[in-house]
């Protein structure tokens, strides 16, 4: 079912009243007006909601990343290459796609408070046992484990947000609620590798996030909002068959386009989230008189993180805000230009990594500045180019195909091509050197700075769309409450079949 078909716009009711196109543009004209834009309309237990939603995806993040602060350990403990260290992130990152869509239908029907609640109880209990497990295969299984509790709650939190706020109230929130992705993800390389230096054991960083995780579960169930669906719009839409919403996502431009860029956007975080520190770290060794550990570096690198989500992430939000009203393509070509100015700096950070020691932070700095300049934006653009019954589906819908072909093998790609350039650098008699070990990750991560780009011009094809798939949903919303408030609908059906 195509988007724009969920306006009755064939049947008798709605051809009956030349009227009724009128009402629904008044509705809508009238839902504009009445719509909150300032934070100080926003009630206490909405900034308690929207503050439970970032602190779940705080730890969230958090635990995703706390193995690559401490990567270098976990190969040498279970004696893998770094393909096998790879596939542990892909591992996560498969079984989360595989279950978003699950959570995604249940999500759309079902208590969305309660789904949440189960999934962040697992992973946080599957994190937790993990971290005692000794062999690597059964490791990885509670990884994937770990990936379908965390599937429950980033399919649906985004549509309670949703659900709470419309507008730039809305905006607002998701910058607020995304915010903690960059900030989570740093904490993540600072936990895994303070803890582990402290307690001199890599896998106690794997026990600081399930207690936080027990924390949240209490608090989504006794004290975050649990909104109707469509409740800041007013939308009483009922959802459709799952085939349907698929069907009419899949013929969403604006959805599909901006989750292709997202996927690109994905598959260059996971890459670099994941072999970041490492490849760093590799390079500054080289660099003489230059004494550095691994765990230093992945301090480093996770306050650039952090800083550069402080930085890009508001300042994405507010760029929006800014140039929307003004300009309502604004933000696809803001999402699709930070990318373009992303690809550079990175390429850059990478090939001055051997030779200076600052250059190459402060470059991934403003790379990742550039790069968080999105993930507010392209949140609020899945959400309102899909009307409210399908939103959770629409979230499933993306992470499955942003982590199918973005994250959840490039971190496995770029291991592999590394191993691959290191046999190709060594010898029987020789293995690589260190500087081979370098310039073989050099070279595989050097793929994510053309997938930069690529993302970035799907984006800007995105704004091609994005108003009239915008105006769509809004016109359907205002249709469908316009059918349910005139009564009159019934009773002229008469006069035109006696016509």
């Amino acid at each position: 079912m195509d988007q724009s078909s969920i306006t009755p716009n064939t049947s008798n009711q709605q051809l009956v009243i030349n009227g009724d196109n009128d009402s629904a543009t008044a509705l809508l004209q009238e839902k504009q007006a009445r719509r909150r834009e300032t934070l100080s309309d926003v009630t206490l237990k909405e900034f308690m909601t929207v503050g439970i939603l970032c602190f779940v995806n705080l730890i969230n993040y958090m635990d995703r990343f706390t193995i690559a602060g401490v990567l270098d350990d976990v190969k040498k403990e279970f004696d893998i290459g770094d393909d096998m260290a790879g596939l542990l992130q892909t591992v996560f990152v498969v079984a989360y796609m595989i279950f978003a869509p699950i959570f995604g239908y249940l999500g759309d029907r079902y208590s969305r408070r309660g789904i949440m609640a189960f999934g962040v109880g697992l992973w946080s209990a599957t994190t937790l046992i993990g971290s005692f497990i000794p062999h690597f295969a059964t490791f990885a299984v509670f990884r994937g484990l770990v990936g379908i509790g965390e599937a429950s709650y980033s399919t649906i939190a985004p549509t309670i947000i949703s659900d709470l706020f419309v507008g730039n109230v809305r905006s607002k929130m998701l910058a607020f609620f995304y915010f903690a992705i960059p900030v989570g993800s740093g904490f993540g390389y600072i936990v895994g590798s303070v803890a582990g230096a402290i307690a001199g054991d890599w896998r106690y960083g794997l026990r600081v996030t399930p207690f936080l995780g027990a924390a949240a579960v209490a608090l989504m169930i006794f004290v975050m909002e649990n909104p109707e669906r469509g409740q800041a719009e007013d939308c009483h839409m009922k959802p459709t068959s799952y085939s349907d919403d698929l069907k009419s996502l899949v013929k969403n431009p604006s959805f599909m386009l901006s989750s292709l860029a997202f996927t690109c956007v994905a598959f260059v975080t996971g890459a670099l989230a994941w072999w970041g520190p490492q490849f760093i770290f590799l390079g500054l060794t080289l660099q003489p008189n230059t004494d550095i550990t691994l765990e230093r570096v992945a301090l480093i690198f996770g306050a650039i993180t952090m800083l550069s989500g402080v930085v890009g992430v508001p300042l994405g939000a507010w760029l929006g805000a800014a140039l929307t009203k003004q300009f309502p393509r604004s933000h696809p070509i803001i999402c699709g230009v930070g990318l373009l100015v992303s690809a550079p700096m990175m390429t850059l950070a990478m090939l001055l990594c051997e030779g200076y020691f600052y250059a190459p932070f402060v470059l991934m700095f403003f790379g990742e500045v550039a790069l968080n300049i999105n993930w507010a934006i392209v949140a609020d653009m899945s959400l309102y180019v899909v009307i409210p019954p399908r939103r959770s589906t629409a979230e499933a819908f993306q992470i499955l195909i942003s982590h199918m072909f973005g994250d959840a093998g490039s971190p496995y790609l770029v291991g592999v091509i590394s191993e691959a350039l290191k046999l190709y650098y060594s010898t029987p008699s020789e293995p690589a050197s260190k500087t081979a070990e370098f310039r073989s990750l050099q070279y595989a991560l050097f793929v994510t700075c053309f997938v930069e780009v690529v993302g970035g011009i799907f984006f800007l094809i995105t704004a091609l769309y994005i108003v009239r798939d915008k105006l769509k949903v809004d016109r359907a919303i205002a249709e469908a409450e316009a059918q349910n408030t005139e009564p009159s609908h019934s009773n002229a059906q008469e006069p035109l079949g006696g016509d």
